[in-house]
Formats: structure tokens, C-alpha cells, sequence
């Protein structure tokens, strides 16, 4: 069978750029720009797509996407989104969050955006570290976890407990869809795009406010195998971070 005979069963998405992903082995990231790309294509949106990034590892996003990308200050993704989508409403308006961004110095934006239900499409990328600046605790470490500022673990007496901000967000955005999966596995990567898709549709349908909260490893910063990573997620992280989706009444189905 020649070359011109074979039938190709998977590629890289049109939403995709021809940069080489920057992030580091075993890094979640390129797996859900992936994911978002994929959804872009199916819903046939990218050339009204507008992208916000953030502060972080996930500001490279801006190389990735093949749509018009925005870059925002730390953590005010969300307001730069909704004035994009107030001044475009026809424009499909998505910001690309993690942790150390939306859920530090974001954490108002993000609450104020989810608050008015604004029609935007949050993707935030949870693991649990300061992924850029070293792999300093952020506001999602576990309990007991060892970053570069606490060797010893996060101790809740100094610095509290991780903020889980599904359930957080579903309980003051009463116009929402708001959903928390992971990419650990293949299973779960499948139920990550079917979630990435629906947060999409409820801004393209003018039903409300999107957000995919996604748990994702950090090797070089966990200082562990990207094997290893993919099995803490399973064993330590969705104890802690359950997977699902979650209502406005703060109830959430589990998987």
C-alpha cells in the first residue's frame, strides 16, 4: 500500500498552530490545548474565536491556538474577556487559566465574571502548583504536599486549605455550566473534551457562564515521573478535587 492509499485517522487540529508545544515532558498542557483545538474545529468557531491568556506556563497558549489571542495582566483574564465579549458579542470568548492565576490573584475576577454570568468560556488548568516561578504553593496544594516555599508540606494552620473552585463558582453562578475532569488517562481525556465542548456551547447558545476546572500534572515541578504524575492525579488529587458536574445549587454528580 502506497502512502497516497492510507486513510488518515487522526491529526493535528485546523485550531493548532505549527509551533512546537514549549512546556516540559510530561507536562498536561498540550494534551488540553489539544482538547480545546479539537472543540474549536468540531464546532467550526475558530475564526471567531478570541483567546485570553494568562500569567504562567499557560501564557505560551498564544503561540498554539490559530485564532486571535489576547494576553491579559495576572489573573484578570476573566475581565479582559468580558469586555471582549460585551464590545463582540458574535465572538466566541475563552480564557486559558491556571491555577497560580485564576485561583491567586485572579480569584476576584474569576468570582465577579461567574457572578454576572457573563457568556465567556473559562479553561483552567489545576496543578496545584506555581508552575512558572519555581513550583511555590499555590492556593490549590494539597494538604502535606512539598513545594520550593514549604519543603515540609502545606500545613493548614499557616496557610489553609486548597480552594476547590468548582464548587465555589456553582454556587454563585446560577446561569452556568461548570464541570472539574482530568487527563490522566484516556477515559477521562475523552470525558475532558465532552466537557471543554459543552462549556462552549452554553456561551455560543447565550445560555451562560462556562468553566472547566482541569486537574493536570506538573513533573518538573512535582519532581516526579510523568508516570508517576498521571497516578497521583488518580490517587491523591480527585479524592481531594472530585470529578463531575457541578449545578448552580452547589449539588454535583460525580464520576
Amino acid at each position: 500500500m502506497s502512502i497516497q492509499d492510507m486513510e488518515v485517522v487522526y491529526q493535528k487540529p485546523d485550531a493548532m498552530t505549527d509551533v512546537p508545544f514549549p512546556y516540559c515532558p510530561g507536562c498536561s498542557h498540550g494534551t488540553v490545548h489539544r482538547l480545546v483545538a479539537e472543540v474549536m474545529d468540531e464546532l467550526d468557531i475558530t475564526e471567531r474565536a478570541i483567546g485570553v491568556t494568562s500569567a504562567g506556563c499557560s501564557v505560551r497558549s498564544w503561540r498554539q491556538f490559530d485564532c486571535d489571542m489576547v494576553m491579559a495582566l495576572h489573573g484578570r483574564g476573566p475581565a479582559v474577556a468580558t469586555g471582549i465579549k460585551r464590545a463582540r458579542p458574535v465572538s466566541v470568548v475563552f480564557t486559558y487559566q491556571g491555577d497560580g492565576d485564576m485561583a491567586a490573584i485572579g480569584t476576584g475576577e474569576i468570582v465577579h465574571a461567574a457572578s454576572r454570568c457573563e457568556r465567556i468560556t473559562v479553561i483552567y488548568v489545576n496543578n496545584g502548583v506555581f508552575g512558572a516561578t519555581g513550583g511555590q504553593q499555590a492556593p490549590t496544594t494539597l494538604i502535606g504536599q512539598p513545594t520550593t516555599s514549604y519543603p515540609a508540606g502545606r500545613d493548614p494552620k499557616e496557610s489553609g486549605y486548597p480552594l476547590r473552585m468548582a464548587e465555589m463558582l456553582s454556587v454563585i453562578s446560577a446561569e452556568s455550566y461548570i464541570a472539574r475532569a482530568s487527563v490522566h488517562d484516556v477515559a477521562h481525556i475523552l470525558k475532558t473534551k465532552k466537557a471543554i465542548r459543552k462549556a462552549f456551547e452554553i456561551q455560543i447558545d447565550g445560555r451562560g457562564f462556562g468553566m472547566v476546572e482541569i486537574l493536570a500534572a506538573c513533573p518538573t515541578n512535582w519532581r516526579l515521573s510523568p508516570v508517576r504524575c498521571m497516578e497521583r492525579i488518580q490517587s491523591e488529587m480527585i479524592p481531594y478535587y472530585p470529578l463531575g458536574e457541578f449545578s448552580s445549587r452547589g449539588k454535583e454528580g460525580r464520576s
